[in-house]
């Protein structure tokens, strides 16, 4: 089931992408849970999307997203070259807003994923502000037995949320949305470190860096040991992909 037909979007690399921004996605999220489907949505970051255009079983997951927002500055800046009107609508920005802004505190939200207690400092911090947080849960480092699965799906299934913000790493989480979204019925959005940065076990680049697109380097001098690949090699790579790429402009779009 995908829902990209329904929206603008841009190709990147065989990926749909959509052509939105911060608070036209949280209103695209909002609106569907008058009418609760099986649905995950995928934030797509170069490194991600590099991971995902080779693999075909995870191409066939981000093809069948409900929405693919631009988490990477560089991805909505394809889209802009392209002609549409896009900007930048990462993991961290989208759960901050549909968990603040009282437009959406209608909304009830289970958070899985996380280091151990990541989640339920979350909890506690959203909840201060007026999100309906109705359940947590932290996964094990390794792969879940078919009982342990199974509770964890009632367990989330018995909150009653509408949305679940899946806090693993890509593309962990994109796997994991993939193989249980159809159960669980509701909006699942795969939102990596957005735990950490919220919870404040892991610093967030400035504003001005978020703005002007270079949070890269922030993450970069934070982590070089575990991200140099991903800024260095990966996103070089993304750039000359998309200049020797010349996919058909999106019917929907």
């Amino acid at each position: 089931m995908s829902e990209m037909s329904s929206q603008k979007i841009f190709d990147v690399l065989g990926i749909p992408i959509a052509a939105t921004h911060l608070k036209q996605a949280a209103d695209v999220i909002s609106k569907w849970q008058e009418h609760p489907a099986p649905r995950y949505v995928g934030c797509r970051d170069v490194a991600s999307l590099m991971a995902m255009v080779d693999d075909p079983d995870l191409l066939k997951i981000a093809k069948g997203a409900a929405m693919n927002v631009p988490d990477g500055a560089p991805i909505a800046l394809v889209g802009r070259i392209k002609g549409y009107d896009v900007t930048r609508t990462c993991g961290p920005d989208l759960m901050e807003k549909l968990l603040i802004d009282p437009s959406y505190h209608h909304i009830k939200h289970f958070l899985f994923g996380g280091k151990e207690g990541i989640a339920e400092i979350l909890a506690r911090k959203f909840s201060s502000l007026g999100a309906q947080i109705v359940g947590t849960h932290c996964p094990p480092f390794r792969p879940l037995t078919e009982e342990e699965d199974a509770e964890v799906i009632k367990k989330i299934k018995d909150s009653g949320a509408h949305i679940v913000w899946v806090g693993i790493s890509s593309p962990k989480q994109d796997i994991w949305m993939s193989a249980h979204f159809k159960q669980l019925s509701m909006t699942l959005i795969g939102v990596g470190a957005a735990f950490d940065f919220h919870a404040g076990s892991v610093d967030r680049a400035p504003k001005w860096m978020q703005k002007s697109g270079l949070e890269w380097s922030y993450r970069l001098y934070q982590e070089p040991r575990r991200l140099w690949r991903r800024y260095l090699i990966l996103a070089p790579k993304f750039i000359w992909r998309v200049v020797w790429h010349h996919p058909k402009k999106s019917a929907h779009g």
